[in-house]
């Protein structure tokens, strides 16, 4: 399973290429078929990658950079963003530049073709995996599963409370884990909420009576909707002034599991300021069939099902 980690949470890597400091070792991995990994350095002028190996230089050339890059159908984008960051390749052989220096020959596009047929394609629905943000839209965030290979977090699955953009939750090169909610022509959609943790998981770490901090989600003429962790929040009193998007400090006034409520008192806000951290996951095995978020004797039922 470690040869289709995202990009840059490798074991068999050359940041770990201190193993391979010799061509010989190059020429052992690609005998053996070995996915490796090492940094891009340069993308020249016919969007070739530049990879340094420490003792020799190595080359994606342009339609060997992605899956879908020589048919046309992925942009070159994906090659040039790969500089200054971790690629997966194999060996495909050696040449001599110019200068008669040797460079080893590389694909990136076999690597993934491999993850493709021996990993990605063998995922389930409700299968949690390893991935790496990569970058983060309006609808959601994008994220490496295996290889440099992509999947989409749509921003309603990233966590139950909601946020206005992906950055609030996630930062590029974040390493995260993610369920696989859907498989729609290889293209795959995943979860993230889910291993959040439930209602009940996340209520019980506050206790009425205490004053805690929050950010406000969204104000209604009936109060405010306010979080207190990813999958948390509670309805605050209404207040003047306040504003969607402040951090807010909040009085606990009473948690009703058998309602899914929690009521609260905002006494401040403050302006917030993005600062996502790594998540913290109440979920840790390896499959998830159903979620059920909302407490057994609630009156209302929320559950995921993969």
């Amino acid at each position: 399973m470690t040869d289709y980690l995202p990009e840059g949470r490798r074991i068999d890597t050359y940041e770990n290429l201190e193993q391979l400091s010799s061509l010989k070792s190059l020429n052992d991995a690609m005998r053996d078929g070995k996915i490796l990994e090492a940094r891009a350095t340069v993308c020249d002028q016919s969007h070739n990658l530049i990879v340094d190996l420490g003792f020799m230089k190595g080359i994606i050339r342009r339609e060997e950079g992605a899956i879908g890059i020589r048919e046309g159908k992925v942009r070159d984008i994906a090659v040039i963003s790969r500089v200054n960051r971790p690629v997966c390749f194999v060996v495909k052989g050696f040449t001599k530049d110019s200068k008669g220096n040797n460079i080893a020959v590389l694909s990136r596009e076999e690597a993934q073709i491999r993850c493709q047929n021996n990993y990605i394609s063998k995922l389930k629905t409700g299968d949690i995996i390893d991935a790496k943000i990569t970058h983060l839209e309006n609808f959601g965030a994008f994220a490496d599963i295996g290889c440099g290979i992509v999947a989409l977090i749509p921003i309603d699955s990233i966590s139950v409370s909601r946020i206005e953009h992906p950055r609030e939750r996630f930062s590029v090169g974040m390493n995260i884990k993610a369920i696989v909610k859907s498989i729609d022509g290889g293209r795959i959609s995943l979860s993230h909420k889910e291993l959040l943790g439930t209602w009940e998981e996340n209520a019980s770490k506050f206790t009425p009576g205490e004053t805690v901090a929050g950010i406000v989600r969204s104000v209604e003429s009936y109060g405010a909707f306010v979080e207190l962790c990813p999958n948390l929040a509670g309805l605050a009193e209404s207040k003047e002034g306040v504003k969607v998007g402040e951090q807010a400090s909040v009085f606990i006034k009473s948690i009703i599991p058998e309602r899914m409520k929690i009521k609260l008192i905002i006494i401040d806000t403050f302006k917030y300021e993005y600062n996502p951290k790594e998540p913290e996951y109440m979920y840790q095995g390896n499959h998830i069939d159903t979620f059920l978020y909302s407490p057994e004797n609630c009156d209302k039922t929320v559950i995921s099902t993969f």
